[in-house]
C-alpha cells in the first residue's frame, strides 16, 4: 500500500527556515520518500512502512527541535498515485 503524508510545523518564521522545519524535511528525505514542497506544507509519498516510520521520526525530531504544533494528514493512494 502507498501512502501520502502532508505536514506543517509551527511556529511559522518568515525571516528564517526554522530548525523544526529542517528536521521535518530531513526525516522524510532520509526515509527515501518522494517529497514535494508547497506554499502551505510539505507532502511526501512512499510505501506504507516507509511513510509510517518517517512520520514517527518527524514527530519526535521536530518536537525536539522546537515545534509547538505539527499538523499531519495521511492518505492512502490508489494504484495511479491519487487518493481513492
Amino acid at each position: 500500500m502507498r501512502l501520502m503524508v502532508e505536514f506543517t510545523t509551527e511556529p511559522f518564521e518568515l525571516d528564517t527556515f526554522p530548525e523544526h522545519a529542517a528536521a521535518a524535511r530531513k526525516a522524510v528525505d532520509e526515509a527515501g520518500l518522494a517529497v514535494s514542497v508547497g506554499p502551505f506544507g510539505t507532502g511526501a509519498e512512499g510505501e506504507a512502512e516507509q511513510v509510517l516510520a518517517a512520520v514517527t521520526k518527524l514527530l519526535r525530531e521536530t518536537l525536539d527541535a522546537g515545534a509547538t504544533r505539527i499538523s499531519v494528514q495521511v492518505s492512502v493512494l490508489d494504484e495511479e498515485g491519487g487518493t481513492p
